[in-house]
């Protein structure tokens, strides 16, 4: 298992950002592996595979609107792809709940999604 190269990487996330913007589940879940390793930056906690990842966004979903829309892509030394991304976060009434920037890193292997990791803004 390979990671993608780092122009494939960025193309591939920068879609799952649109992706989640629209809330197109099944484009998203397709892009993870089986047991991917995801944050649950809302709740707290990690949640493993699919399942739980679309159980824990139709939670958020329903709560809240979150809007992320990436501002830079990085590779670390590791491989992983850092991207730095404006986040919106409104409630059901369009009030603005937050406005900020933080950093999502992802594993890719084979070109999907196998782990993500949320660092705040330094």
């Amino acid at each position: 298992m390979t990671a993608p190269g780092p122009d494939a990487a960025r193309s591939r996330l920068a879609g799952l950002y649109q992706a989640f913007n629209a809330r197109d589940m099944p484009t998203l879940l397709a892009a993870m592996t089986p047991d991917v390793c995801w944050p649950n930056g809302w709740e707290g906690g990690v949640l493993h595979g699919r399942a739980e990842v679309s159980a824990y966004w139709r939670r958020q979903w329903a709560e809240i609107e979150p809007s992320v829309t990436p501002t830079a892509f990085t590779e670390e030394a590791d491989g992983r792809v850092a991207v730095s991304v404006r986040q919106v976060v409104r409630d059901k009434a369009g009030a603005k709940l937050a406005n900020d920037t933080v950093t999502h890193v992802y594993r890719l292997v084979d070109g999907l999604v196998a782990e993500m990791e949320i660092r705040p803004r330094p």
